[in-house]
């Protein structure tokens, strides 16, 4: 549906006079919009699948291992509370201090028409300031990703950013082309001239904040575009890939944030604000 031209001044209008919307771009119906200052929104940990007791985890027993998302002030030892990008909480995704450990933040719901839906927020990643040293190397990835069904199918897309990996900076955004239960553990492929270096600063404790906007299409099953701060990058070319459908999963659509440690040491992936939307 597009609007008559009139409703559209008004919506963009009523937009840019909101400070905490004006600062996203979304579609024409704002599904979802969590300003962590206010509560955590109904995000949580990811859980295997298990049924009867907790030892009959189905498939990747490692998720069981998730850790949940907190509300954080980004306290550092130094500085205090750091605060988020706009007021004083982010949603806090947190690994364990083990190398290759994911932590994933899920948000679990249904879509009501296969549309094009777009997810935007702003965000920050760093490790535990725990030793007096720059650490950049310590935050192997951070992502978003999506777990979809409709009457056909179910399908993982994800983007992440694969900021190291071992002692080698990468700084490059990749896509998840395999139709793996668990698409942050394996299937990723290089976005097309998808190098980007992300602004990190001069210690492990100064934290600038960025955008990420991503667009997807559920009824032609396509990644559509990337835009991460001033780069924005056409995906329209690649498709969502797909698995057998599962039972009692129809309408899916769960959104997840996750990121994963390099070293021995926790990493941090901190959103101040997430807006979903999609067209009408």
């Amino acid at each position: 549906m597009t609007l008559p031209r009139d409703a559209q001044a008004v919506r963009l209008g009523v937009l840019r006079a909101d400070p905490r919307l004006s600062k996203f771009k979304p579609l024409e119906e704002i599904i979802l919009f969590d300003d962590f200052d206010y509560s955590i929104g109904g995000w949580t940990e990811v859980l295997g699948d298990y049924e009867g007791n907790l030892d009959n985890v189905t498939q990747y027993p490692e998720l069981m291992d998730s850790r949940p998302p907190m509300l954080s002030t980004a306290t550092m030892h130094d500085s205090g509370s750091a605060g988020a990008f706009s007021g004083v909480y982010s949603m806090k995704v947190a690994t364990r201090p083990i190398e290759g450990h994911v932590a994933k933040a899920l948000r679990r719901f249904t879509f009501r028409k296969q549309t094009r839906v777009q997810c935007e927020i702003y965000y920050t990643f760093k490790p535990e300031a725990s030793e007096i040293k720059l650490s950049e190397l310590d935050v192997r990835a951070v992502g978003m990703s999506y777990d979809l069904q409709d009457d056909q199918r179910r399908e993982w897309p994800a983007v992440r950013f694969l900021n190291a990996m071992g002692d080698q900076r990468i700084e490059r955004w990749q896509y998840h082309a395999g139709g793996a239960r668990a698409p942050h553990l394996d299937a990723w492929e290089d976005i097309a001239d998808g190098a980007q270096e992300l602004c990190y600063n001069e210690t492990a404790t100064k934290q600038n904040w960025h955008y990420l906007r991503w667009l997807i299409d559920l009824e032609s099953s396509r990644y559509l575009e990337l835009q991460s701060n001033d780069r924005t990058w056409d995906l329209s070319h690649l498709h969502i890939p797909a698995v057998k459908k599962n039972p009692n999963l129809r309408t899916l659509m769960n959104l997840g944030f996750f990121v994963e440690a390099n070293t021995n040491k926790r990493s941090f992936f901190y959103i101040d604000s997430v807006v979903l939307s999609m067209e009408g």
